[in-house]
């Protein structure tokens, strides 16, 4: 068995510090890059790709709709062509920096409201997939398990990787509990942990309602700007990896 540990890093914001990158980076296996929509400026993008090249690991580009003072989460009605030109605006800004790192793109993962908007909207998963698809066709993107964006990204040939989140609740369908809701967003190292075995080993998991639902991942994402992300991280890799099951980029598979 084998899976691979994703965060959100790069989020800081000029004197605007968020999450402890530099510590996540020596346990995470894969790095979904902000890309200046959302968070990140270019001195950030470049420090942050600059280190993951030093640790191995991989980056992927964390594309957001233009929403700064929202931190992308709050769904924006962006026409089609327009949300394209908006994601291939911020993949070149982050290949700029992974070109100076060494170690380019590795893959695309939408951030916040755009990853959840395209769970289920078919237009705007249609423009995030050109986007990838223009900028490079075989780049892997990485997604919620039977979105609309995973399926239309497999039909335009790019490799689709499923995720699940180490620390965000499930609803019944499989999708995520909305952060407006009480208990959305989990905090307990150990049962996150616990949680991402099962997950890991193809178990059911249990639900915001109690529900046991499967949830099949290539990837598991712990947020870079959860309290406690990198005692979650950590607690996931050491379990994970003392249960025989080895952690690595999913681009690596």
């Amino acid at each position: 068995m084998r899976i691979d540990l994703n965060s959100d890093l790069g989020e800081s914001f000029g004197r605007w510090e968020l999450g402890d990158d530099r510590s996540l980076l020596s346990i995470v296996t894969s790095a979904n890059v902000a890309c200046g929509f959302h968070a990140g400026d270019p001195s950030t993008l470049r420090r942050t790709t600059a280190e993951a090249a030093e640790r191995g690991v991989a980056v992927g580009g964390h594309v957001a709709y233009r929403d700064l003072a929202g931190f992308g989460r709050r769904f924006i009605d962006v026409p089609a062509a327009e949300l394209t030109d908006e994601v291939l605006y911020q993949l070149g800004a982050l290949s700029a920096f992974t070109a100076l790192s060494g170690r380019p793109i590795r893959y695309v993962k939408p951030h916040g409201a755009l990853y959840n908007t395209i769970v289920h909207h078919e237009e705007q998963a249609a423009a995030v997939v050109e986007a990838v698809r223009a900028f490079d066709p075989g780049l892997p993107v990485l997604g919620l398990p039977g979105s609309r964006f995973l399926e239309q990204a497999a039909r335009a040939g790019l490799p689709t990787y499923r995720e699940a989140f180490a620390d965000r609740a499930y609803t019944p369908e499989g999708t995520l509990v909305s952060r407006r809701e009480a208990g959305s967003v989990l905090h307990d190292p150990e049962a996150i942990a616990a949680r991402c075995l099962r997950i890991a080993r193809g178990q059911t998991i249990t639900a915001i309602d109690g529900t046991e639902i499967r949830i099949e991942a290539d990837s598991l994402c712990v947020h870079g700007d959860s309290p406690g992300a990198v005692d979650i991280a950590r607690a996931v890799s050491e379990r994970l990896r003392a249960e025989g099951i080895t952690v690595a980029p999913f681009t690596e598979a």
